[in-house]
């Protein structure tokens, strides 16, 4: 018998490597600026006279506030990536405002931060231990470490605080690490030189805007915190520790089809315990953050909910890094709305009426008649709301976050895309 010869396969070609604009890129950037560009009108039709809805100082101010969220947020994602709901992230906060703030009292805000994020990783652990080796219920978990930790902080605070010119309730003043501006774009120092404010300069122009993405831009990289920085860089860290590496993979496979991640050889019980221990870190550092650089102090019920908006962002930001950071953003700039002038609270109503128009308009053009006939009914109540009145309750930016979040899962619902097994109790051997 005759061997007969083959011709043999061509070899693949390389796929051609994708640039830095992809679709879903350029998708991003569209929607950041279509966001500005509402912001600019809700401005000019407001009248506002000290520009609060565009101007750095309101937009830097919510890069802090926007901290704590983002961390709950960022920590929501390893949890649940990794198949466990962490409602406990409320509580970890607080145990990370304690943590935080005695241990700057002690050695200093840069250790005091660390300490404020073991603080949170303790209370992830204890999270896991729960609901990973004894089969607790997420939800009944993650309520237990949200009332034990208020109850434990006021403990400790009574023992530690007092002695050192503190209360059962909050302790002394501390002093949180520095800030920076960068360089060019805020009028930030270069070895020693003080260099342009570009943006400032833009901002001051008053043009319908560029001047507002100028004063936002501004806000975003001028009095920035040394801390603001470090944590928005997990944000990229995230997404390549999860979605580039090896342990990413089986993390994720773990809240996805734990049992076919055993089958491979994955320890199941081993990621989803650092998938909740780094939860709780992440969620401890937030808690720093509030107490070491928002406050000064540690101070009983400070979180405010931040925990519980921290999870509402990450649904928001769909589970992932870059969508929970946006939100983040968002839900930091309705914060501090309700710190400032009330007239730009009462704007707010505005610039939902304005983003309910877009959306009518796209569910117009998606021939989603019915989702469209809905939002209208919306946007009329939010546009007479915004008519008949002079101010708002100062719930309303409170409340905004979770009303953003029901608004997605409502008509958005195609695009969110949780993990598969979250939430689900696993035990080896399952099939």
């Amino acid at each position: 018998m005759t061997a007969v010869a083959t011709r043999p396969a061509p070899a693949p070609e390389d796929p051609k490597p994708a640039g830095w604009w992809t679709g879903k890129r350029i998708r991003i950037a569209a929607y950041a600026l279509s966001i500005v560009f509402l912001l600019s009108i809700t401005q000019q039709f407001a009248k506002l006279p000290t520009d609060d809805l565009t101007s750095s100082g309101t937009w830097a101010i919510a890069l802090g506030w926007s901290v704590p969220i983002l961390l709950a947020g960022l920590g929501g994602i390893y949890s649940e990536r990794a198949g466990i709901v962490n409602i406990g992230l409320e509580g970890m906060l607080i145990i990370g405002t304690w943590c935080g703030a005695f241990g700057t009292l002690l050695w200093g805000p840069w250790w005091g931060i660390l300490f404020a994020g073991v603080g949170g990783a303790i209370g992830g652990l204890i999270l896991a231990v729960a609901t990973v080796s004894y089969g607790v219920d997420h939800i009944v978990a993650g309520v237990a470490i949200n009332l034990m930790a208020p109850g434990a902080a006021r403990f400790l605070s009574d023992l530690l605080f007092p002695s050192r010119g503190g209360s059962i309730t909050q302790s002394p003043t501390i002093v949180g690490v520095g800030s920076l501006n960068v360089p060019f774009l805020a009028g930030g120092r270069l070895f020693g030189w003080r260099s342009p404010d570009l943006l400032g300069t833009v901002e001051k122009w008053d043009v319908f805007f560029l001047s507002d993405f100028a004063g936002i831009s501004r806000g975003l990289v001028s009095n920035m915190s040394w801390f603001t920085l470090v944590a928005y860089l997990i944000v990229p860290a995230s997404i390549f520790l999860l979605w580039r590496t090896s342990f990413g993979l089986r993390l994720r496979s773990c809240g996805e089809h734990p049992v076919a991640a055993d089958s491979l050889g994955v320890n199941v019980y081993k990621y989803k315990y650092y998938g909740v221990v780094i939860s709780g870190f992440l969620a401890g550092l937030g808690g720093g953050f509030l107490s070491i650089q928002l406050s000064g102090l540690y101070k009983e019920g400070q979180t405010l909910g931040k925990g519980f908006i921290g999870l509402a962002t990450m649904i928001f930001g769909n589970w992932r890094p870059v969508g929970t950071a946006l939100g983040s953003l968002l839900f930091g700039f309705t914060e501090t709305l309700r710190l400032r002038d009330p007239r730009a609270a009462h704007a707010l109503l505005l610039l939902i009426t304005l983003g309910l128009v877009v959306l009518i308009v796209r569910k117009f053009y998606q021939r989603q008649f019915r989702t469209a006939i809905y939002l209208i009914a919306a946007a009329l109540l939010m546009a007479w709301w915004y008519l008949s009145t002079t101010s708002v309750p100062n719930q309303l930016p409170v409340v905004t976050p979770f009303i953003a979040v029901l608004i997605v899962l409502l008509f958005a619902t195609t695009r969110l895309r949780m993990p598969a097994a979250d939430g689900l109790q696993y035990r080896r051997g399952d099939t």
